[in-house]
């Protein structure tokens, strides 16, 4: 991958990482406003407000930064195997993807059908207690593993995997391979004065060259 390509895709990951978890953050504020609201208005806009945010901010934030990071993996030396920090970190983002598509199509899919249409006493009833609890423990859960992943990527602990190792030492043997291939640059040096030679010789044949002329 070019170094400029590498770039891009490096901003393009820390942009989309940064926006998940922002976004997981206020759909977290608004699931303890359903929670605790008495405010019937309130509590019916936190929870359409969540569906909104979880099906058109999430969950695309949630796919780029996956595809991103496996892109960036793929692309260079850092590779996807190679590191158990980045194997753990991608095992983790594999684990909240799964996670909330279960959440969106499980949960708040029941949350909306719900919440959306009950009436206002019918908000604050017991029966809603667990759906709300459970609205603010996931979002609560996928923070903590967000900043775990966002950590692995900073402090990249543990170093090399097995498979990581071998492809070290493979590299290794093949930078300490002597290379005998001719350098480009003698390469067109060498061309350039074949075809000086190659113009000299067909001057003189033609009687243009070394002074000569045709009689």
């Amino acid at each position: 991958m070019r170094p400029s390509l590498r770039k891009l895709t490096i901003t393009a990951h820390v942009t989309f990482s940064v926006g998940w978890l922002g976004a997981v953050a206020a759909f977290l504020v608004l699931s303890i406003a359903g929670l605790t609201s008495q405010d019937a208005e309130v509590v019916r806009g936190a929870y359409l407000s969540m569906n909104l945010i979880s099906r058109f901010v999430i969950i695309p934030m949630c796919f780029a930064a996956l595809g991103t990071g496996l892109l960036q993996a793929l692309g260079t030396p850092w590779g996807l195997f190679r590191y158990y920090w980045i194997l753990l970190k991608f095992g983790l983002a594999i684990f909240a993807t799964f996670a909330l598509l279960v959440h969106q199509f499980g949960v708040m899919a029941e949350a909306e059908k719900r919440i959306s249409g009950a009436a206002a006493e019918t908000l604050f009833s017991a029966d809603l207690g667990p759906l709300k609890t459970e609205l603010v423990r996931a979002p609560s859960l996928a923070i903590v593993l967000l900043l775990v992943a966002a950590s692995l990527g900073v402090y990249k602990p543990w170093g090399l995997t097995r498979y990581g190792r071998r492809k070290q030492q493979e590299r290794r043997k093949v930078e300490q391979q002597p290379n005998n291939e001719t350098p480009l640059g003698v390469k067109i040096f060498y061309a350039v004065i074949g075809v000086l030679v190659l113009v000299v010789v067909v001057l003189h044949l033609t009687g243009h060259g070394f002074g000569g002329h045709s009689h």
